[in-house]
Order: structure tokens, then C-alpha cells, then sequence
């Protein structure tokens, strides 16, 4: 069983305790969770994108406790201490909607790419009361609106239960420009009249442990 979650911190207003220092104690700590089957996806700069966030880390594995006790322990790592997390979410890779073969990349073993845009979303309330095969026909062409992007890497999973929403999504891509795109084609596909709730976006550029001082200075 798949289970991510994503965090995102922000640097304190006015205060000078989130340094970002620390990235050998923050490199240790992934080392130490990997042996404890947790999978560092990402690290990355989320600064500039909202006024709300700095730095989002993306952590996977087969159990959710134990990705749990991660999230803690990077947050106390000196390359983290003095940040405020400003959200997270976490998630499990069941049955995808429109195929029941679809898996996220991430579980698939696919490389990461350089930039990352996360966001969850809630369906509209008669979404799942529709006829099946009405909701697999938008969910067929939502997808086709994606074919012209097939350097795009999509991560859906569940989280019916676990938070305020039901999916989380994070795409991937080697240029920013191709998240933006391929959200605009999003937006002109039938499925979208049925989404009834889709923020916050957290977006960013996928970086080293090294960079998280700059990004937080």
C-alpha cells in the first residue's frame, strides 16, 4: 500500500529562528528514515508562488504512522526548526476513478522531475451519484485533455477521511510553464463543472537540502 504526504513551511514573520542550517542533520534524518522505508520524493522552494509558504517536502511510504513520525522528525531538524507548517496532507493509492489501472508515478519507482504543483480537490455532491458510465465518459476526455503533455507526471491518491478533502493531486514536470498549461487545458473539460472545491496550490522547483537556508534567509 502507497501513502504519501506533503508538508509545507513557512518562514516566521519578522523572526530570525528559521535559519534553514542544518542540511547534514536533515540528510542524516532521510538516510535514517529510509531505512525505516520512507522515501524522501522531494524537497522544494515554494517561496514567491504565495505569500503563505517557503519550503514543501514530499515524503512516501507503505505506512501511514511511521509517515507520520517523519513529518515530525525532519520539522526538528535545524534545517526546519523555526518554521511554521502552514498545511499538509496525506494520502493512500486506492482504485483511481477513471481506470483501476492507473498508479501514481511516485509508486511506480518513475524519477522525480524538477518542479512540482500540489493541490487537493472535493467533487461536486452528485458526482458520485451519477451514472458510472456518464462519469467514466468525462473522465476519459479530462485525461485526453492531458495527451499533449506527456512529459507531465500525475500523482492522484485518496484521502477520503483523512482531511478536509478527498484527492490530492501533484503533478510533475522538467519546465513550470508545463503545469501551467497543462492546468489551463484542465479547466475546458466537462469534468471540471463537478469539482466543487480545488485549493490551495502549492507549487515549487524541486531542490537540494543544501538550498533550503537560501530559500528561508
Amino acid at each position: 500500500m502507497h501513502w504519501a504526504v506533503w508538508s509545507v513551511f513557512a518562514r516566521p514573520d519578522g523572526a530570525a529562528g528559521a535559519t534553514g542550517e542544518g542540511a547534514g542533520e536533515f540528510d542524516a534524518a532521510v538516510e535514517q528514515l529510509a531505512g525505516e522505508g520512507v522515501t524522501l520524493r522531494g524537497v522544494y522552494d515554494v517561496s514567491g508562488m504565495r505569500e503563505d509558504a517557503d519550503v514543501l517536502t514530499w515524503l512516501h511510504g507503505e505506512d501511514p504512522q511511521v509517515l507520520q513520525a517523519a513529518v515530525r522528525r525532519l520539522r526538528r531538524t535545524g534545517a526546519l526548526a523555526g518554521t511554521r507548517q502552514v498545511w499538509n496532507a496525506m494520502g493512500v493509492h486506492r482504485e483511481a476513478e477513471f481506470t483501476a489501472n492507473h498508479s501514481p508515478s511516485f509508486a511506480r519507482g518513475v524519477p522525480p522531475e524538477q518542479w512540482v504543483c500540489v493541490y487537493p480537490f472535493v467533487r461536486s455532491y452528485e458526482w458520485y451519484y451519477m451514472n458510472a458510465q456518464r462519469r467514466a465518459e468525462m473522465l476519459r476526455n479530462h485525461g485526453m485533455a492531458a495527451r499533449d503533455y506527456p512529459q507531465v507526471l500525475a500523482n492522484t491518491i485518496a484521502c477520503f477521511g483523512l482531511n478536509d478533502f478527498e484527492w490530492l493531486l501533484a503533478l510533475e514536470a522538467p519546465e513550470l510553464v508545463d503545469l501551467v498549461d497543462l492546468m489551463r487545458a484542465f479547466r475546458a473539460t466537462e469534468a471540471r463543472l463537478h469539482v466543487r472545491e480545488e485549493t490551495p496550490f502549492y507549487t515549487g522547483r524541486r531542490i537540494g537540502s543544501e538550498e533550503i537556508a537560501e530559500v528561508l534567509r
